[in-house]
C-alpha cells in the first residue's frame, strides 16, 4: 500500500487541531456549548477507541440516527477514525422509507439519540441485523449502551486512525426520494477528499472562517474545510419555514464569512431581510444548493451581503458534487434573462479535475462509453460526469447502479446525473430538468425548467410546475401554478389569460393551454425546495380528467 492510496477523512480534523488547536471547531448558541479543534479530535479519539471496544471495528456498517448536536459531530468523525462506516438518512423521510433505508443498508451497529431506539424497537427497524446499539443522550432503559459509558471503555490516547484506503468505503449517505426511492450513495474516503478539495479551491475558503450551515452534512465539512460550524437553532427537515431573525442574528453575533441554505430558506430570509433593511456584514459568500435558485432570490438575499461578496448556486447531486458553479453576479448580469426567454438555467461550467458530457437520452442501460454518445453544443441530451468526487455505486442497488454508470473502456466509469442539459458554446452548463420530468406529447417533447422559466416571469407567480397527464408519447401538458402569498385568488381567472398570452410568445409554451393554480407545491424534506412533480401530475390529473 503506497502512502497515496491512504486517506482518511477524519486527518483534516487532527491536522487542523494541529494547526488552530484553541480555534472553536463547532458552536452551538441554542445549547451554549463550544468545542474547540483540539477538543473535538480528543474526544473523537477517545470514542473511536471505544467503538472498537465496543464491537463496531473498521467496516462496520452503522445506523446514526442523532440531530445536529456537538456528539453528533464527535460521533461521526469517530467512525471514520475507526475506518468503520456510517450510514446517514434523513430523519424526515417517513418511518416506512427509513425502515427499508436500514433493511437495505443491513446496519451492525446503532447509534441513535432515544427517540430513534424507541422507533427502531417498535417498528423493528434493523432487527435482523443490528448486533450494538448505542444511545446518545440517554440511558440503559432505552435500548442501548449510553454513549459516556462507551467513550471511556477505553482512554483513547495516542489513538491512531486507521489507513483506509482512497477506494475503501466511508459512509453511505441516502438520496432524499425526491424523484423515485432513497437509494444508499456508497462514499469512499477518496470521495470525501475530492470533495473538500474542489470546495477550497472553487470558493477559497480559509482555515480560520465562520461557517453557517444549514444543513446538517454540509456542517460536518466544516471542521474538515478548517472552519468553524456555527449551528443555528432550527428545525433542519424544515429549511423553508425557518426563523429569519435567529439565522440574521446568529450570522451577525458570531461574524459569519460563509452560510450554506436551500433556495427555500434563502428565499425566507432574504424577504425578511429586504423588508427589514438588514445586513451580513461579514459575509463573504453564500452557497445554495439543493434546487434551482429563482433569480427573485438571488436579487433579493444580495441586497443583505456586503460589496464583493456572492451567492453560489453549485449542481450536484448526492453521487457527485459538486459538479459546477456559478455565481449570482453573472446570472444577474447574463443568464437570469435566458431563464426567462426559455433556455433552461445556467449551472457555470464544470469544476475542475471533473469531466462533463452531454449524451443522447435514453431509458435504458448504457453499458459501455463511445464519444460516438456524445450529442452536438446546444442539443439537451443527458447530463455525464466522471472525476474524483463521483460515487462508483448504491449500496445493494445493483440494477439501479447498471442504469447510472458507464463503463469507460480505458479505465473508470462515467455518472449519468439522471438530468438533462446543454452545452453552450463557451463551455457552461444549462440545466433543463429531470430526465423522468420530461413530458412526451404528440408534437414533442417538453423539458421543465424551459418552460417553467417562461411563465416564472410573471410578478404574481411565485412558481411554476410543469406536469404531464396520460401516456408517455401522447402526454398532455399542463402547467400548475403557485402564485405569490398575499395574491387574491380572485385574480385567478386574470392572470391565467395573461399566463396563456406569455406562452404564445415562444415556440416551445405555446401549446400548453391547461393551467391549475395550486396553493401550496409539495416538496421534498431535505431542502423544501425540490417539488414533487410526481405528486402534482396525479393531482392535476383529477383536477381535468
Amino acid at each position: 500500500m503506497s502512502p497515496e492510496q491512504i486517506v482518511n477523512i477524519s486527518r483534516p480534523l487532527s491536522e487542523m487541531a494541529q494547526l488552530l488547536p484553541d480555534n472553536p471547531a463547532i458552536i452551538f448558541p441554542e445549547k451554549g456549548r463550544t468545542l474547540t479543534f483540539r477538543e473535538l479530535d480528543l474526544w473523537s479519539s477517545r470514542l473511536a477507541a471505544g467503538f472498537e471496544a465496543a464491537g463496531i471495528s473498521r467496516g462496520v456498517r452503522t445506523a446514526l440516527l442523532v440531530p445536529p448536536s456537538p456528539e453528533l459531530f464527535a460521533v461521526t468523525f469517530a467512525l471514520f477514525k475507526v475506518g468503520a462506516v456510517p450510514v446517514f438518512i434523513d430523519p424526515g423521510i417517513g418511518a416506512r422509507n427509513m425502515k427499508g433505508c436500514l433493511a437495505e443498508a443491513a446496519p451492525v451497529a446503532f447509534i441513535g439519540i432515544p427517540k430513534a431506539h424507541v422507533a427502531r424497537r417498535l417498528l423493528g427497524w434493523g432487527k435482523a441485523t443490528i448486533k450494538v446499539s448505542i444511545t446518545v443522550n440517554g440511558g440503559r432503559f432505552w435500548g442501548g449502551t449510553p454513549l459516556e459509558d462507551v467513550e471511556h471503555l477505553s482512554s483513547g490516547d495516542g489513538y491512531i486512525p486507521a489507513e483506509t484506503m482512497q477506494d475503501e468505503t466511508a459512509a453511505i449517505l441516502f438520496t432524499s426520494g425526491s424523484t423515485g426511492p432513497p437509494k444508499g450513495v456508497v462514499y469512499t474516503h477518496g470521495n470525501f477528499a475530492a470533495q473538500i478539495a474542489a470546495l477550497q479551491d472553487i470558493y477559497a475558503i480559509q482555515p480560520g472562517e465562520i461557517d453557517l450551515p444549514t444543513f446538517p452534512l454540509f456542517a460536518l465539512f466544516a471542521p474538515a474545510l478548517g472552519m468553524t460550524a456555527l449551528i443555528p437553532e432550527m428545525d433542519f427537515t424544515r429549511p423553508g419555514m425557518v426563523d429569519p431573525v435567529k439565522i440574521i442574528a446568529t450570522a451577525r453575533k458570531y461574524k459569519a464569512t460563509t452560510m450554506f441554505g436551500s433556495p427555500a430558506l434563502l428565499n425566507r430570509v432574504g424577504r425578511y431581510g429586504e423588508t427589514e433593511g438588514i445586513t451580513l456584514p461579514t459575509m463573504k459568500r453564500v452557497i445554495s444548493a439543493g434546487a434551482p435558485v429563482p433569480a427573485a432570490t438571488l436579487e433579493r438575499f444580495s441586497q443583505l451581503l456586503p460589496e464583493g461578496a456572492e451567492i453560489f448556486t453549485p449542481y450536484g447531486a448526492t453521487e457527485a458534487l459538486p459538479v459546477c458553479s456559478i455565481g449570482s453576479r453573472e446570472i444577474l448580469s447574463e443568464t437570469a434573462a435566458l431563464t426567462g426567454e426559455g433556455r433552461g438555467i445556467c449551472v457555470g461550467r464544470p469544476v475542475n479535475g471533473l469531466s462533463l458530457a452531454i449524451i443522447s437520452i435514453s431509458d435504458t442501460p448504457v453499458e459501455l462509453w463511445s464519444n460516438a454518445l456524445r450529442v452536438e453544443d446546444g442539443e439537451i441530451g443527458e447530463i455525464v460526469v466522471r472525476g474524483p468526487q463521483v460515487t462508483a455505486v448504491y449500496f445493494n442497488r445493483p440494477e439501479a447502479t447498471r442504469l447510472a454508470k458507464i463503463t469507460e473502456p480505458t479505465g473508470g466509469f462515467w455518472h449519468r446525473m439522471g438530468d438533462l442539459g446543454y452545452l453552450d458554446t463557451s463551455g457552461r452548463v444549462w440545466f433543463c430538468g429531470r430526465k423522468s420530468h420530461r413530458v412526451t406529447t404528440a408534437g414533442g417533447t417538453l423539458y421543465t425548467i424551459p418552460v417553467e422559466g417562461v411563465f416564472n416571469t410573471h410578478p404574481e407567480v411565485f412558481r411554476t410546475a410543469l406536469v404531464g397527464i396520460g401516456a408517455p408519447g401522447s402526454q398532455r401538458p399542463v402547467l400548475c401554478v403557485e402564485l405569490e402569498q398575499g395574491v387574491s385568488g380572485s385574480w385567478k381567472t386574470l392572470i391565467k389569460e395573461e399566463l396563456l398570452e406569455i406562452g404564445a410568445g415562444y415556440f416551445h409554451t405555446a401549446a400548453i393551454r391547461d393551467i391549475l393554480f395550486h396553493p401550496a407545491f409539495p416538496v421534498d424534506i431535505r431542502h423544501n425546495a425540490k417539488i414533487f412533480r410526481e405528486k402534482l401530475s396525479v393531482w392535476a390529473e383529477g383536477r381535468l380528467l
